[in-house]
């Protein structure tokens, strides 16, 4: 707080005071007062009033110095009513009750909110877990009928069962440490993990899998990981060109493992690459060819984030899109 907003804060305190003592001069003086008298009189009031206002900001500003302080020094910042002193005087007693109540109930609300979306998460992860069984079912069902249209099917269950595994990783994002777990693994197996979940729709439309230097040791998520690569493995086949390609490769750089997966699809614009990982964001291709809800690369960044997993993504329209992983080589958390 500096000395020219504590003044212009008490301007009109200071300007009734003056007109108060300049009343008060023309009164004593009309009454016979000699000036000599009124002049020291003056000098007086002036003297006291500017040691008043003196200590007055430096008193405040101490005051809100130390306010300041607790409230760098809270991690929870909405915590702040209930950490700084009681005023003293009855007017910000009574004014400091006020936000204080105000500030406990937007806690409330907010602790009511979080546990209907933490109940809501729940119910997602249960409906997840019981829907899969119905989709397995349903697969192998599609074995026994006519086989152009089990083909059909299966392709169809496939799609409502990446749906419904995006949605078990979005509901997932909030609380990770329920199903998180960092551990030594290889891009090998990550992989071929993500490739034989994927694999019927990867046969169907005709891909050659490349793969080159895997077995390169890694610190991650395995299952998270693997729905990474099987995200880019799904938007390779919905923008795939005539004759497609998907090449994975791995090398060690340093204390980190670089790998990269590519294809020989149609392309992102130049001018959408920088918002393909926002939330939502499908592109133009997306709108062409339907089907895209946006939310497969958002997935992926969150999850590499919270895996300090690097995301990178190229592309040239019409030749194809790379996007690289950078894994730590060596765990995070030694023992």
């Amino acid at each position: 707080m500096t000395i020219t907003a504590f003044l212009s804060d008490r301007l009109r305190r200071l300007l009734f005071q003056a007109v108060s003592v300049l009343a008060a001069a023309v009164f004593l003086s009309a009454t016979g007062t000699q000036t000599d008298i009124l002049v020291l009189l003056l000098i007086i009031w002036a003297f006291l009033l500017a040691g008043i206002q003196i200590y007055d900001y430096f008193r405040c500003r101490a005051h809100l110095l130390e306010l300041e302080s607790i409230m760098d020094n809270l991690d929870e910042k909405y915590l702040f009513t209930e950490c700084i002193p009681s005023p003293r005087s009855l007017y910000e007693r009574r004014l400091f009750a006020l936000v204080r109540r105000a500030g406990r109930s937007m806690l409330q609300t907010v602790s009511d909110a979080q546990t209907a979306g933490q109940e809501y998460r729940e119910y997602v992860e249960s409906f997840v877990h019981e829907i899969k069984a119905p989709i397995t079912a349903a697969k192998l069902i599609c074995r026994h009928v006519e086989r152009e249209t089990g083909r059909k099917l299966t392709k169809e269950l496939s799609q409502i069962e990446a749906h419904v595994e995006r949605a078990l990783f979005y509901a997932r994002l909030e609380s990770p440490e329920k199903d998180f777990l960092i551990r030594q693994t290889s891009p090998a197996r990550i992989s071929a993990d993500a490739v034989e979940r994927h694999r019927s729709l990867l046969i169907q439309n005709g891909f050659r899998i490349e793969t080159k230097d895997l077995d390169q040791t890694v610190y991650t998520d395995e299952k998270w990981a693997a729905f990474i690569f099987g995200q880019l493995l799904q938007n390779a086949a919905r923008y795939r060109s005539e004759s497609p390609l998907i090449a994975i490769s791995a090398k060690q750089d340093g204390a980190r493992v670089i790998v990269t997966v590519s294809d020989n699809g149609i392309g992102i614009p130049a001018h959408e690459l920088p918002r393909v990982f926002d939330r939502g964001f499908t592109g133009s291709n997306g709108r062409c060819r339907g089907g895209s809800t946006g939310m497969g690369l958002y997935l992926c960044r969150r999850l590499a984030d919270r895996m300090e997993t690097e995301l990178q993504i190229s592309s040239e329209e019409g030749k194809g899109t790379t996007v690289t992983l950078i894994f730590p080589a060596r765990s995070p958390h030694p023992a």
